[in-house]
């Protein structure tokens, strides 16, 4: 990676930070929201740094332009003036927060920083139809990463997500068939009570 790729890389890791600490730290939920798409776009522009192309435009795609909108959308039907109450926490609880973040951190660091395969520059890979040359965030890399190297689990995942659709369909209906035969079963109150004192007072006048 040459110096300016390197400078870019820094800038949208510092976005991506940046963003990031804006999200966790805001109280209103309309600027915790406005972080996250920071940090998004910071993430994507990380990938691109990368050649990771496809990565970058799925990040922007699903993430930035569906999932920050959601947010939005329901921040906007509860009101963009809502804070977070305010609870009282001691430094025991903080800093025991602390201490879990850190070793979620390492923990996902520690495999990377010991992961020993040789560094391949993209610009010495051009015509070279290696495995080690493949970029690693590209539409081919990505759909062998998916359909060979794990079609077991991308498969369990979209049946999980099948029977979660049907569930959430079959709560649904028996809720409206609940609703449909309370109401059924409601008496309707009468009116020959009404009518008779109606009959009554038109006499009496």
């Amino acid at each position: 990676m040459s110096e300016l790729g390197q400078g870019v890389f820094w800038l949208s890791a510092l976005i991506a930070v940046v963003g990031a600490l804006c999200t966790v730290a805001s109280r209103r939920p309309l600027r915790a929201a406005f972080g996250l798409l920071v940090h998004i776009v910071g993430l994507a522009a990380i990938l691109l740094t990368l050649q990771a192309h496809l990565l970058a435009v799925l990040q922007l795609l699903i993430y930035a332009g569906a999932v920050v909108v959601l947010f939005i959308f329901v921040i906007m039907l509860i009101g963009p003036d809502a804070e977070a109450p305010m609870r009282a926490r001691g430094w025991g609880v903080r800093a025991l927060n602390f201490s879990l973040m850190a070793v979620a951190v390492l923990a996902i660091a520690a495999p990377l920083a010991s992961h020993d395969e040789p560094w391949v520059a993209v610009e010495d890979c051009r015509g070279q139809p290696s495995s080690e040359c493949r970029p690693f965030g590209g539409v081919a890399a990505v759909g062998s990463a998916l359909f060979r190297e794990a079609i077991v689990p991308f498969e369990l995942v979209g049946l999980l997500l099948v029977v979660a659709v049907v569930g959430a369909l079959a709560i649904a209906q028996s809720k409206a068939k609940a609703t449909k035969t309370s109401a059924a079963a409601k008496p309707i109150p009468s009116t020959t009570g009404l009518s008779t004192a109606s009959t009554l007072a038109s006499e009496e006048g």
